[in-house]
């Protein structure tokens, strides 16, 4: 029989997959000791596991590879995407932040202000939304850099406890959103192998209502 693939999202959301999976009977030993292999079997069940980047999780389960997958926010926000968002699994939790530098009123005066981020869209929708026009420049390595070099008056990035932004002098001015690990599920997946997913969905379910 063709095992469920699950994607997890290598690092902090797949340790933390693995102890939810752990609480829930599963024996996790093959992804524990994984080397550098990325496809591992959850012995005694029909589940597999695929280590992915965050990017990659939404591809895999979007494009029916993978039959779920554990995604941040972040990632699911940013993408967009065709799937069904089954739970708020509660780890991996912080906040999408506008920062800017500290003492700067980032609302005061009509020029257009230059926003650096990883995450271009979710910041272009910000400030859609507020009916604000703003330049944004794309961003892969530390974004807090982009004020500190005169490139942005201020970023859209994730914040966890804010100490990054504090030891570059930045500030945040207002948060966009709160965001965690995800369930994701393939539509077709839930539709055709609904008699596997769902009982694996149930446990999960009823162990985030504990």
């Amino acid at each position: 029989m063709k095992p469920i693939r699950i994607a997890l999202t290598k690092g902090r959301l797949e340790q933390k997959s693995v102890e939810l999976f752990e609480q829930l009977g599963y024996d996790c030993t093959a992804v524990r000791e994984k080397g550098r292999k990325l496809i591992l079997p959850v012995y005694e069940s029909n589940i597999e596991v695929v280590l992915a980047k965050a990017a990659d999780v939404v591809t895999y389960v979007e494009n029916g590879v993978c039959d779920i997958g554990v995604v941040g926010k972040d990632t699911i926000m940013e993408m967009g995407g065709t799937f069904y968002e089954i739970a708020d699994l509660g780890f991996g939790r912080c906040n999408f932040a506008l920062a800017v530098p500290d003492g700067v009123d980032f609302y005061a005066g009509y020029h257009t202000r230059c926003i650096a981020s990883k995450y271009v869209n979710v910041a272009r929708g910000f400030f859609e939304r507020k009916n604000m026009d703003v330049n944004i420049v794309k961003i892969e390595g530390s974004v807090e850099l982009a004020p500190l070099l005169g490139l942005s008056d201020a970023i859209v990035d994730i914040v966890e406890t804010g100490t990054t932004l504090r030891e570059n002098g930045l500030v945040v001015a207002e948060y966009l959103a709160q965001i965690s690990a995800r369930l994701i599920v393939n539509i077709a997946s839930l539709k055709l192998r609904k008699a596997e997913i769902e009982p694996f969905i149930s446990q999960i379910e009823a162990y985030l209502q504990r």
